[in-house]
């Protein structure tokens, strides 16, 4: 079992919980070659989210959700996406000003449940497009609080916008992939700059 939508781009995923985040933002129409935006229309959505949940339950140790979407659900799942991708992509092209007030652009449900083992754990709630979504929310919470999160990305690249996770030692990656991404990027803006120049 792989993650569907990250895979399919031929990329490293990220870890536990966090693949799960990563494959969401990867169901964009991204990469190269492009791929179709997987949910573009709800058999394909539903398949996805049938074997992401599959994968996360592999990942996680925990069941496979019941996640069910309707059209409705669909709508409000891309929008989540959407700004998902784009908070993403922003968090390493600014830093955050201090005092800054914060605008809360979705909420998700979640339960603290104290299981035999002795562990708390966020367990996430709701039905449909929702437990998805708090899902999501909580790998991202927990990816915060490993300092991982801050490792998933999204490629410069405007033509591509993939989600990798960024292995390198100091967290400086701004490319999924240097070769079909950042060559070209670079040799996009050399030309540039010699054609000012002249």
């Amino acid at each position: 079992m792989t993650w569907p939508a990250t895979t399919r781009y031929g990329l490293d995923t990220a870890p536990g919980g966090l693949g799960l985040v990563q494959d969401l933002l990867n169901t964009v129409a991204a990469g190269s070659p492009r791929g179709p935006d997987m949910l573009d229309d709800l058999e394909r959505a539903q398949a996805w989210v049938n074997d992401a949940t599959a994968q996360w339950s592999a990942v996680t140790g925990q069941p496979v959700p019941e996640v069910v979407l309707d059209h409705g659900g669909l709508e409000e799942l891309r929008a989540f996406r959407d700004d998902l991708h784009r908070l993403t992509a922003a968090a390493h092209d600014q830093a955050p000003e201090e005092g800054t007030i914060t605008t809360v652009l979705h909420t998700a449900t979640a339960a603290l449940q104290l299981g035999e083992d002795g562990l708390v754990r966020l367990d996430p709630r709701g039905t449909g497009w929702r437990r998805l979504a708090s899902l999501i929310l909580v790998a991202t919470f927990e990816g915060q609080r490993a300092d991982t999160r801050r490792r998933l990305k999204t490629c410069r690249n405007p033509r591509c916008r993939a989600a990798f996770y960024d292995r390198s030692r100091n967290n400086s990656g701004v490319w999924h992939d240097v070769k079909s991404c950042g060559n070209a990027a670079n040799l996009r803006a050399y030309r540039a700059r010699q054609r000012a120049n002249t």
